[in-house]
Formats: structure tokens, sequence, C-alpha cells
């Protein structure tokens, strides 16, 4: 099998005159299944239609949407994997200079709000031929929804798109089941009950239920939202309406949802029915080349492939229910798992595949240990609407069991020419902890960790973990000390690395030191560190806009001000010389000069000539023979002190991250041990 028509000529090799649908990517073009361009155009091609393919078109003019001719049935348009926006811009609205979808990872080969640029240009051109969009960015803009980056409520973008149709989610059941009937000259205005996906439509032209419903206000399947402009007027609308939103995007339990725009009503379809196993397994089993397209050889490929190259999916959705993540929106919070053959089907391939040193990068999915339904309920009755299955304490029907995905791995590890299989894609650690057999835990750290196993606290502070809707604190502190007992135990010397989120909603500027704090105790320092960033569809975001927690209707504190980010930012990264200025700049704010001095629990030193009038912060006195005001002056002994510490911190550069793992690591082995950590603050 070879890539899909990206040319005439391609076209013209496979004896086609006309495609049946054409595909538009904001991606590069890759065929590899991690890819929503890859997957979808494979499952159509598999159903008998033509599909051909145009990666990111020059959209300046009209020629690239021009190259492979009008298709018969309509044009499908993502803008990537990525949201366009986030693709492009920093938390800090800074434009990115690299775009690793993209070729030689090169950014500019995409306009901003992709989905719609390209839809408006394809109506230009093909002015009565079908559009259907799809993709995390049409996902998680199809209601009004908060812009961070034009920091507005926007509408939905079908109404900005003017395209015909939206699929939202995994689009694989709705995408064949629309072009099927297109096949059958089906018009696309009078799709509109079909699972997962959604339209906008007149009052005159809403099927006879949505119509009831929106003249009683709802009904018993259908939920009526504040519309756009109720919720681009007031925050707790807004807020109201994201709640309903959230708790209705369930494949069982889930309405439609009607959200009046002006004089049209845009509607969304219940979510599509979880995949079965042989369905998800039939998915990955299309003949994808697993690599991108050639024609990107002479710019240096597609460095966005190397991540998933030598990965296996294991399955979809995930019940963790992060405030900050869209999963929700997007895959649902229901497991569609691949069986276990299928899974060493593909790892086999994986070892075939030129380049293939004998590891599989990770064996997973959105969270990795997550491969069955949270309990038996989900597959009759569907997900709770008002609880999380792990927050803010475990469900009671919970399923808690690693013995299968314990059993894939054991299995992936002994096939021939396999050396390692990695988990990367990420441990919910509070799962895991739920486990009382440990079987999976010791195997994990023993097999499966490549000296650094990444986890996601986010932070430490529990009344900003409740707005995460991540566990508390004293459940990490007990997973760090089971992770280096065992480790001990295996003898083996591997570390945590912690993902940390600042400025998240509910984090003042004291939860923020407390952080600090903790980093400062545990010996470690974050390389990066990620703000928090306020992409569509999220429940933080939400918050971030609003002020509201759209779970509770509780008003929540939210750091807005670029300074105050930046001074939790860089509280974080406390060591880093220069965020020295705006670490003491926070530390005062926050009223705790205590932690500027020279004592074990300090975080900064005070500039030379001051001081915070802190007994505990002075347990280092001052040195004789470094008075001198001026540190460039005569005195020599200070011109060589300065220019061995520029020495030594130079040579000391690379092994810092090493360095601060290794402290950790000490530090918690001191712990386990019941030996007292001495540079823990007592409070």
């Amino acid at each position: 099998m070879s890539f899909l028509p990206i040319s005439f000529e391609d076209m013209n090799e496979k004896g086609w005159e006309q495609l049946d649908f054409l595909y538009i990517s904001g991606d590069a073009y890759v065929d590899h299944p991690s890819f929503g361009h890859a997957i979808i155009s494979r499952v159509l091609e598999s159903e008998g239609f033509k599909v051909g393919m145009i990666a990111q078109p020059n959209w300046k003019n009209s020629e690239d949407f021009k190259k492979l001719g009008r298709p018969k049935y309509g044009v499908l348009i993502s803008s990537g994997v990525i949201d366009s926006m986030v693709n492009h811009y920093t938390t800090s609205k800074k434009k990115r200079s690299t775009d690793l979808y993209s070729p030689g990872g090169k950014a500019g080969y995409r306009p901003d709000r992709a989905i719609i640029v390209y839809a408006n240009k394809i109506k230009e051109i093909f002015k009565d031929t079908p559009v259907i969009i799809g993709g995390i960015e049409a996902s998680l803009r199809r209601f009004a929804h908060y812009d961070y980056w034009d920091d507005k409520v926007r509408r939905s973008i079908l109404v900005d798109s003017k395209a015909d149709l939206l699929v939202y989610g995994m689009g694989e059941k709705p995408i064949t089941e629309i072009a099927k009937l297109l096949r059958k000259d089906v018009p696309a205005h009078s799709i509109k009950n079909l699972r997962g996906s959604a339209y906008l439509a007149r009052y005159e032209e809403l099927p006879a239920e949505v119509r009831e419903a929106v003249d009683s206000n709802g009904s018993k399947n259908v939920a009526v939202l504040p519309s756009f402009e109720a919720v681009q007027e007031s925050k707790k609308v807004y807020a109201e309406a994201f709640r309903i939103q959230y708790n209705e995007q369930d494949a069982i339990s889930g309405r439609i949802l009607v959200q009046p725009h002006g004089d049209r009503y845009l509607v969304q379809n219940p979510p599509i029915l979880p995949l079965s196993t042989a369905e998800l397994d039939r998915v990955y089993a299309l003949p994808y080349e697993r690599t991108y397209h050639p024609v990107y050889e002479k710019y240096g490929g597609i460095p966005a492939i190397k991540e998933v190259e030598f990965s296996v999916t294991s399955h979809r959705g995930c019940y963790g229910g992060c405030s900050f993540c869209a999963l929700n929106f997007h895959q649902g919070r229901v497991i569609q798992k691949r069986s276990q053959a299928s899974i060493i089907n593909e790892a086999k391939k994986l070892t075939w595949t030129q380049g293939f040193k004998g590891y599989i990068h990770d064996v997973g999915g959105p969270t990795a240990n997550f491969r069955n339904v949270a309990c038996e309920k989900q597959k009759k009755s569907g997900v709770c609407k008002e609880r999380q299955c792990l927050h803010p304490e475990p469900c009671k029907n919970l399923i808690v069991d690693h013995s299968e995905y314990l059993e894939l791995l054991r299995k992936l590890r002994t096939l021939p020419d396999v050396k390692k299989v990695f988990i990367r894609s990420g441990i919910r650690y509070d799962y895991l902890m739920l486990d009382k057999n440990d079987d999976f835990f010791s195997e994990l750290c023993e097999h499966h960790v490549s000296g650094q196993l990444k986890v996601a606290p986010e932070h430490v502070v529990d009344r900003v973990l409740k707005m995460m809707g991540k566990p508390k604190r004293q459940l990490y502190d007990r997973f760090v000390k089971k992770f280096y007992e065992i480790n001990e135990k295996i003898h083996k010397e591997q570390y945590l690395v912690p993902y940390m989120i600042s400025s998240h909603p509910g984090s003042d500027l004291n939860a923020a030191v407390e952080l600090a704090e903790y980093l400062k105790q545990q010996g470690y320092m974050p390389e990066q560190v990620q703000d928090f960033y306020p992409t569509p569809g999220t429940l933080s975001t939400c918050m971030f806009y609003t002020g509201y927690d759209a779970r509770t209707m509780k008003k929540v504190y939210v750091p807005k001000t670029p300074k105050e980010k930046a001074m939790q930012r860089a509280l974080l990264q406390y060591r880093k010389k220069e965020n020295y200025h705006l670490v003491v700049e926070a530390l005062k704010e926050a009223h705790r000069e205590d932690l500027i001095g020279f004592g074990p629990n300090c975080l900064v030193k005070p500039l030379r000539g001051r001081s915070y009038n802190n007994a505990s912060n002075m347990a280092k006195p001052a040195r004789e023979g470094n008075k001198e005001k001026n540190p460039r002056g005569g005195n020599k002994r200070n011109t060589d002190r300065v220019e061995k510490t520029k020495q030594t911190r130079q040579e000391n550069s690379s092994k810092n991250r090493k360095q601060s793992s290794k402290t950790a690591y000490t530090n918690a082995k001191s712990k386990s041990s019941g030996v007292k950590n001495l540079t823990r603050k007592k409070r």
C-alpha cells in the first residue's frame, strides 16, 4: 500500500479521474495512526472511497486548494493534532519559532485559526461542495467558547467556518456514516441525526423533537443552553452553560445540546457509542505507512514522528478527570481498548521497521495504566454526571486492576528483537496506589522505566489540587516513598521527574511559595515549568475566564496579570539567576521574607548590604574579607572568588538535572528509612 495521492500525477497512477473526498490538513502529511488525518483517510479508503490529501496548503491564494480538483462528495478539514493557536503561540502569547508537525520543524506553514481559513477558502472555490470539519480544533470550539488569544467569547467554529457539518471526538464512525449518506445523494444540510456530529440550523429547519425542546426550554432528551449572546454578556451564565456541556458528554446518558446563535441554533448530537475492541483493532490494522510522506525528506522530515515512531497506542479515553484536560470533550471518559493480539502484532511490525533498535518507546494512551472501564455501571448506564471516578475521592465502584496490562507488557518484553518496553504516556499514581497488589508497580520500576519516571502531581497545595481535579499531596508523598523503596529493593537508582503547573486557577502567591518550598525540600528544580494555558474546552479555562468553578458555581481565585504569572513561574525556578528579583518581589508580596537569607530553608540570599530582619534567615554569618561594597574592586581575594565561581558554574551546568534528581532520591530514601530529613521545614 502506498501513500494517498497528493498530486494529479498520483491520481493518474491509480487511474483516478476524480476524488470522492479531499482531505485538507494543517499538519504535514504523516501516514501514522497517531495522526487524525491518517486514521480518517485510511478508514474512508477501507470503505471504498477515493481520498486525496492536501497538507498545509498556501492559504494566501487558491492554487494549492485546486491541485487535486473538485471532489465528488465533500471536503474534510482539520487543523492538525494541536489547535492551531496553541501550535503558534506560547502561554505568554509570544509567537513560536518552531512547529514539530511541519517540514523541518519550522513554523509558518499554516494560518492562525486554520479551520476557519481553510473552510472559507474552500467555500469560495468549490461553492456547492459539502465541507465537514473535525479534529481537536473543531471539537473543542463547537460551542460558544472563551478564546484566550482574543480574550473574548467567540461563536461556535461552525458559524465562523461556514462548514456544513462538524464531527467531534474520535471521528471514524460519524465520518463513515456521513460519507455513505453523501454517496447516496443525501444533502449535507439534511444530515441531522448522527451521533458525534454537530450542525447549524434555523428554527424551521430543526428536527421536530429539537424544535419542541426549544419552545419549552428543554426536555428529557434535549438540553437548551444559554445563547451565545447570553454567555458573551455574563461570566456566571457562561459557567452555567459550561457545566451543562461538561455533564452531557456521555454516549449513553448524554442529551442533545442546543445553543442559540442569533437566528440560528447550534445542535450537538450525543457522542458516538464507544468503539468495541474489534472495531478499534480494525482501525489500527489499516495499512499505514507509519512515517511522513517522502516529499518532506529534502526539508529534514517531520520532527513529530520521532515521538511516536516506535510507540503503540493501546487504548482511548480517560476517566482521570483533570480540570485542565480536554479529553472529556474529545475522547470521553469510557476506556476503549485494543486486544492484546492487535497490540502485539503492531509491536512485531515495529521490530521490522528501519531504524528500530530494540526499544518500544511507549505502550499506552491518554493515561497508560487505564486499560479497563472504570466500573461495570458505565457499560449500561454511562458515566456519572455529578462526580468523577477518582476525584475528590475514589469511587467505591472503581475497578482497580493492573493484571491485564501487566500481562500485555510481559508478552511484549518477550518478543524477539525487543530489548526494552518503556511507558512514557504517563502513569496515574493515585490509581496505582489503590492497587493492593504491588506486582505492576514493581515490574514498572524493574522493566519499564528508562532511569526517570515522569509523573504529574502538578502542585502540592491541596486547595489548588482540588481545582485541578488531582489527588491530595499526602497521596503523592506516599507514592514517592514507595517508588524509592521499590527501587532500593531491586537495586536500581531511578528518579521521578514531576511535572508542575504554575498560575492555575486557585493558586495565589502563597500557594506558589509553598510549592517552591516543597521543591527546595526535595532538592529539585524543574528545568521547564508549564504556566497554565487556557485552551478551549477545559474546566480550568472556564475557571480562568469566569472566576467560577463550574462544578460548584463557587468563586475561585485566578492569577491573571502577567506580573503575577511571571512571579509564580519564577518561584518554581528560584535558583535561576535571571529569576532572582522576581522571586524576591514575590516573597515580599506574600510576606515570606523569612525565605530570603542563608538558612537551610531559604530560597534565595539577600542582596549585598540588604537585611530583611528575620533571625531565622541569618543562619550563615557574613564572612570576613568580603566587606567591599564593590566585589569587582581591587581586592584580589574577591576577584579570584568571582572567577572561580564562574568556572564552577560552567562545569556543573550539565550536571544540574541529575544532581537534583539524586538529591530528591536521597531525601526520599532517607524518609523511607525513617531518617529525619533535616532540610524539611517545620510548620
